[in-house]
């Protein structure tokens, strides 16, 4: 009966500290990488919750009349009243316990001993009871000090961090990233592309370029918070060649120029349900943070050093800013998330808005068939007032400038892709994705297609735990062909100037490497090397390669 006491007492110990665990599925917000889910992360949401006092054993579902502890949860029950159930009204008798919690058990049903004697019941409590938990607090008396230095501990901390806390309701977090990225010389077949090296690589000087991003998030009740980014980014790799092919040929993560500090995020979240939650904004609701990653290491703080290494470019389609995004876990190895968002949802003007410019919606499904592969499959669909894809790698923009008026013509978008990560053991995963666009001008006949791929392999812990290599190759978005009306026609407007159909007469193929070192927890350093062939999709140009070191703090 004793032996029940003090288990009784335990469970009831030990389920106030669990009750203050939860799952954190909170976002987090870097450059060039959203967040992996837009689910809100909320104390409420704890599958434990503090045990409640039982006046009967009857009230204990998973204790019958005919078990061998009945009779001693009933006696416990009526001398004591020390015995504590579960919400589910369950009693779970059989869970192991540590000496710490047999100690703590120990300590709470002899100060409900005292209670009992200091209320003048002590004819509940025989002298041999008293006699036995005197011993066992003797005995374990290393144990209960122990104990209580550490919770003088926890409360000596929780005080300090309750003084010095930013707020009572919203977090700050941040990120510094700092680069030096130098090119190779290098010569190009430029304007007109004619098999003729004619143009030098302008952007060949070491240069720095830098990002500071500020995360303010503030919850607002338990399943919602309103997120909001500030941005300032200074530098960037260009010049480089002169035509709008090769522009783009490669752009860094960590690469957002801005002439001032702007607000990057402003975007509402709130779990409707336990497994659906909803995105609302006018800045940062774009795919990136809206679309779970399938690349657990996509990042342009920690991850891979390009931009195209972060995820497959149909992803970007559009940069979106404003709109709203959906969450759904359907099932516990399955998720769907959906987008619309808009380009210039705060401008009224031609081409700007929400329903009018450039607009995307995309659908993602993620599968996690076993712990160690996922797969997502996604279909994205755009318009774009210009012809541009807002992706910001290889072949984005698809319909070549009238030399008249200086403008290029609209497009309307499909794309399809999807993702596969295998994570092959602890210190290898492997990875891969592919990608189609098919595009055409609203109103007229011909299509432009383009596609684009990329194999990885990533070593996280590699020869220290923390840190991090990783090795990606892969085609930047390449037109495959374009039979749009004469005039549109990017490839051969490049060639000759007449805009005539036909596909890019080369191939781009991207090489990276990298390795972060992983100094501590907020501090890294990444030095990395991109190597280009046939940049631009052009056969003749020299191939480029861009060294770089990237740190990273972040808080």
């Amino acid at each position: 009966m004793l032996a029940w006491l003090l288990i009784a007492g335990v469970n009831g110990v030990v389920q106030k500290v669990l009750a203050q665990e939860y799952v954190n599925t909170e976002t987090t917000q870097e450059s060039g990488v959203k967040s992996d889910n837009i689910i809100p992360s909320s104390p409420s949401l704890s599958s434990d919750e503090p045990m409640a006092q039982v006046t009967s054993v009857s009230q204990l579902k998973d204790v019958q009349p005919n078990d061998w502890a009945f009779q001693a949860l009933q006696s416990l029950v009526e001398r004591y009243g020390c015995i504590a159930g579960y919400p589910d009204s369950s009693y779970r008798g059989n869970r192991a316990l540590t000496r710490y919690e047999f100690a703590a058990g120990v300590n709470a049903c002899l100060d409900r001993v005292n209670e009992l004697i200091t209320t003048a019941t002590n004819d509940l409590v025989t002298h041999e009871d008293l006699a036995t938990l005197q011993k066992l607090q003797s005995e374990f008396t290393p144990e209960l000090a122990t104990l209580r230095g550490r919770v003088d501990s926890l409360e000596a901390k929780t005080t300090e961090i309750a003084a010095n806390q930013f707020s009572t309701t919203t977090k700050l977090s941040g990120l510094l990233i700092v680069g030096i990225q130098g090119r190779t010389s290098n010569r190009g077949d430029v304007n007109p592309r004619d098999g003729q090296k004619d143009t030098n690589d302008a952007g060949t000087n070491i240069n720095v370029m830098s990002l500071a991003q500020l995360y303010l998030t503030s919850q607002i009740t338990p399943t919602s918070y309103l997120f909001t980014g500030l941005l300032d980014g200074k530098g960037k790799t260009t010049p480089r060649f002169t035509n709008s092919v090769s522009r783009n040929d490669v752009l860094l993560g960590y690469e957002f120029p801005t002439s001032n500090l702007i607000v990057s995020d402003l975007n509402f979240h709130w779990l409707i349900t336990d497994t659906l939650a909803v995105m609302v904004g006018t800045e940062g609701v774009s795919m990136p943070a809206a679309f779970r990653g399938p690349n657990r290491v996509e990042s342009a703080a920690t991850g891979p050093l390009s931009y195209f290494a972060q995820r497959n470019p149909i992803l970007n389609m559009g940069y979106g800013h404003g709109g709203i995004a959906i969450d759904w876990q359907f099932a516990k190895r399955a998720s769907l998330q959906a987008i619309y968002t808009s380009y210039k949802p705060g401008n009224p003007g031609k081409d700007s808005g929400l329903f009018d410019g450039t607009t995307t919606t995309g659908v993602q499904l993620l599968l996690t068939p076993t712990d160690t592969l996922d797969l997502s499959l996604y279909y994205v669909n755009n318009y774009a007032s210009d012809g541009c894809l807002l992706t910001f790698v290889g072949d984005e923009c698809l319909t070549a400038v009238n030399t008249t008026t200086g403008k290029s013509a609209p497009l309307q978008t499909n794309a399809v892709g999807a993702t596969l990560t295998w994570q092959i053991s602890p210190r290898i995963s492997a990875g891969a994705w592919g990608g189609y666009t098919k595009s055409y001008i609203p109103g007229q006949s011909g299509n432009v297609e383009t596609t684009n791929y990329m194999v990885f392999l990533n070593f996280p812990d590699l020869f220290a735990k923390g840190n991090l290599g990783g090795i990606y190759v892969g085609q930047p978005p390449k037109i495959t062909s374009s039979d749009l009306p004469v005039g549109n026609n990017v490839p051969d407007f490049i060639n000759t100037g007449l805009g005539r159909a036909g596909g890019q007469p080369g191939t781009t193929t991207q090489i990276e490497a990298f390795y972060r070192f992983q100094l501590s927890d907020n501090i890294s350093i990444t030095p990395g090397i991109i190597h280009l062939i046939q940049p631009g999709n052009t056969p003749d140009s020299d191939s480029v390669t861009i060294g770089i070191l990237r740190s990273t703090f972040s808080f």
